[in-house]
C-alpha cells in the first residue's frame, strides 16, 4: 500500500479511539505530515523501538506497542513451551503513556499465554535487567525513551541474560512485524482477566530489596565514606525520573549524611518541565542542581536520566566553579579508582578485565593496562559488552570488573547486563568521598590522572538529519566515505582506516589489509598520524550521524586544538541545512 492507503486504513480501523480518529482527520490536507507518519514503520532493532508519540505507523502509540509485542510474543513462543513458561518481565519509566503502554504489552503477552511479571510502578532500567536474571524470565520489555526529549517514547527489549536483544532475535521480531497486521493480528487479553488467570504478577518492594542487596555488595570502602560523612555534601537530581527513590536510598545505606536532592526535579513528570532535555550529558540540564549546590556548598553534583541507566557528574574546579566531567573522563576515574580500591581491599580478581566500546577514550586502555588489567573493545551497546563478559568469564579468560561507554553508561557486578546508574551513583559517591578524605576533588583527581597516563580529550559531533530525507543523507554519506575514503583529514595524514562492516583494516602506506576481531557494524574508523582517532557511524536510536573524535596530545591545549580542527572537518560532511 502507498502511504496514503495506509493512512486511510488506519482512519477506518475500529481499533482507533475517537481522539485518535480526530488526530488523523486533522492531517487530511497535509500530505507531508501523512507521509512522515505512514511512509514506513518505526525500524525495530536490537534496541527495540524509539520515536515521537502520536498516531501513525512511524510513531510510538498503543497500536505500535501491541504490534511489536505480538511479534515479540511469537518469537518467544517459537523457542518452545518451556521457554515461554518462564515468562517475561515488564517495566516502565515516568514518560507520558509509559504506564499505559506497559499495561498493553502485558495484555498482549497474556493473550499469547505468556506469563508476565509487571512492576507495580515505574522503576530504573537496570532493575528490569536484574529482575529478568533474578526470576529466570525468558525476556523483558521496558517502556522508556531513556534521555530523549519529552515528545519521545520507546520500547526496549531484553533476552534471558538481562541484556538487550541479540541481533538474530531482533531481526526475527522485525520480520514478524512485516507479516503481521498492526490491528487484526494482535492477540490480547483483558488485564483483569489476565490477573485472574494467573498470567500477571506484580513486582514491588521485594524486588527492590533484592536488587539493592546486590548494589550495596559493590561497595569497596565504606570506611572512606564514614571518615568524611559529617562534612561531605552532594546534590542529586533524577531529572523527574525513576532514580528518585533507589539512588538516594543506596547513598543513605552507603553512609552519606548530606545528600541534598533538587526538590523540583524529584517530582515525577513526563513533561520534564524544568529542563529542555532530561539528559545528564548536557551541562545546561544541571542549572537547578548547580544553584542548589552553590547554596549548600556541595562537593559534587550527580544526575541520572529518566530511566536511571545513565549518570552524569559535575565537580568543583580550582576556581570553585562547578564543571561537567565527560562520560569518557568519568569512566577513566571510575576504572582507576576501582582498580586501586579492589587492590586495597584484596578483592581484585586474578585476571581482571575492563571493557569499553570502540568509540570510548583510549585513556581507559592506558589506565587499565598500566595497572595489570586487560582491556577489550566492543561495539557500541551494552548487549555487546554483556556478550563479551559472558564469553570471557565462561572460558576462564578473565573476570570483568568494569564496563563503560562514553555516553554516560557504566556497568558493574554480575547482576545487571545493561547501563546501571544506581550502582554507578553509589561507586561515584564512594570515590568522591575517598578523594575528599585526601583533600582532593574529582577535578583534582582527573588532573592527576592526566599527569599519570597522558593527555586525552574527546568530542562527539552529532550531525542531526531528521525525517526520511535525513535517513537517505546518512546512507549516502556512509557510502561516499567508503567509495572515496579520505587519505588526509584536516591536513593530517590517515595511517589506517577500518571498516567494521567488513571487519577489514587497511594500511594506507602499504595497502595491506588485515582482519579485525570485530565485524558486522556500520562504523568507519580512521587512525591519524598525530595519534588521534576518528570514527563515523549512524546512531541506532536517533536521526543523527555521529563523528567521534578521540584526541591524544602533549598537553590539554594540544588536545583541544586537535578537537577544534577535526570538529570543523566533521561539520563539512552533511548538507548545510542539516548542520
Amino acid at each position: 500500500m502507498s502511504y496514503q492507503d495506509t493512512y486511510q486504513y488506519w482512519r477506518q480501523s475500529p481499533s482507533l479511539s475517537p481522539a485518535e480518529r480526530e488526530e488523523l482527520a486533522a492531517l487530511a490536507s497535509d500530505d507531508s505530515a501523512i507521509k512522515s507518519r505512514f511512509f514506513s514503520s518505526l525500524e525495530f532493532g536490537t534496541a527495540g523501538l524509539r520515536g515521537t508519540m502520536g498516531v501513525g505507523l512511524a510513531c510510538m502509540n498503543i497500536h505500535v506497542v501491541r504490534h511489536a509485542t505480538q511479534a515479540f510474543a511469537e518469537v518467544i513462543l517459537a523457542e518452545g513451551a518451556q521457554a515461554a513458561s518462564q515468562g517475561i518481565a515488564i517495566c516502565f519509566d515516568c514518560r507520558n503513556h509509559s504506564a499505559e503502554f506497559a499495561r498493553e504489552a502485558t495484555c498482549v503477552m497474556a493473550g499469547n499465554g505468556i506469563p508476565v511479571r509487571l512492576f507495580d510502578s515505574l522503576r530504573p532500567t537496570p532493575e528490569l535487567s536484574f529482575a529478568i536474571r533474578e526470576y529466570g524470565c525468558i525476556a523483558g520489555i521496558n517502556i522508556t525513551a531513556s534521555h530523549n526529549p519529552k515528545e519521545y517514547n520507546g520500547y526496549k527489549v531484553y533476552w534471558s541474560d538481562g541484556a538487550q536483544l541479540p541481533p538474530h532475535h531482533a531481526a526475527a521480531i522485525a520480520e514478524k512485524m512485516e507479516t503481521l497486521d498492526v490491528f487484526t493480528s494482535v492477540r490480547r487479553m483483558d488485564y483483569q482477566q489476565a490477573v485472574q488467570a494467573g498470567l500477571v504478577s506484580l513486582m514491588g518492594e521485594e524486588t527492590d530489596e533484592a536488587f539493592l542487596s546486590h548494589v550495596m555488595a559493590q561497595v569497596n570502602d565504606k570506611a572512606a565514606v564514614e571518615a568524611v560523612a559529617d562534612s561531605f555534601r552532594m546534590v542529586y537530581t533524577p531529572f523527574h525520573g525513576t532514580g528518585y527513590r533507589l539512588i538516594p536510598e543506596a547513598l543513605r545505606r552507603l553512609g552519606m549524611k548530606h545528600v541534598v536532592c533538587v526538590p523540583e526535579q524529584m517530582v515525577l513528570d513526563g513533561n520534564f518541565p524544568t529542563v529542555a532535555s532530561p539528559n545528564p550529558e548536557n551541562p545546561e540540564s544541571f542549572a537547578l542542581a548547580i544553584a542548589l549546590a552553590t547554596q549548600v556548598g556541595a562537593d559534587f553534583i550527580l544526575g541520572s536520566d529518566p530511566d536511571a541507566d545513565r549518570v552524569g557528574i559535575m565537580v568543583r574546579n580550582r576556581q570553585g566553579d562547578y564543571v561537567a566531567i565527560s562520560g569518557n573522563q568519568t569512566g577513566v576515574l571510575l576504572l582507576d579508582y576501582l582498580i586501586g580500591a579492589k587492590k586495597r581491599a584484596g578483592t581484585l580478581p586474578p585476571k581482571p578485565v575492563a571493557l569499553k566500546t570502540i568509540v570510548t577514550t583510549e585513556m581507559a586502555r592506558k589506565a587499565a593496562e598500566e595497572n595489570g588489567v586487560a582491556c577489550f573493545d566492543t561495539f557500541t551497546g551494552f548487549k555487546f559488552m554483556a556478550e563479551k563478559k559472558n564469553q570471557l568469564e565462561a572460558a576462564g579468560e578473565g573476570q570483568v570488573i568494569f564496563s563503560y561507554e562514553e555516553s554516560y553508561g557504566y556497568m558493574l557486578g554480575d547482576y545487571v547486563r545493561d547501563k546501571d546508574a544506581v550502582t554507578a551513583s553509589l561507586i561515584l559517591t564512594e570515590m568522591a568521598a575517598w578523594y575528599a578524605g585526601r583533600g582532593m576533588t574529582l577535578y583534582d583527581a582527573l588532573e592527576a590522572l592526566f599527569e599519570t597516563y597522558g593527555f586525552y580529550d574527546e568530542k562527539t559531533v552529532n550531525l542531526v538529519m531528521p525525517g526520511l530525507e535525513g535517513m537517505e543523507h546518512m546512507k549516502r554519506l556512509m557510502a561516499d566515505l567508503r567509495a572515496a575514503p579520505p587519505s588526509i583529514i584536516a591536513e593530517t595524514p590517515v595511517l589506517t582506516r577500518a571498516d567494521y562492516s567488513t571487519g577489514l583494516q587497511t594500511d594506507l602506506y602499504s595497502g595491506a589489509e588485515t582482519a579485525m576481531e570485530l565485524s558486522g557494524s556500520n562504523v568507519l574508523r580512521y587512525q591519524l598520524e598525530d595519534g588521534s582517532v576518528l570514527l563515523v557511524r549512524p546512531s541506532g536510536t536517533e536521526p543523527k550521524l555521529k563523528v567521534y573524535i578521540l584526541a591524544q596530545g602533549r598537553s590539554k591545549e594540544d588536545c583541544a586544538s586537535k578537537i577544534t580542527r577535526y570538529s570543523a572537518w566533521a561539520n563539512t560532511l552533511p548538507p548545510k541545512q542539516h548542520l
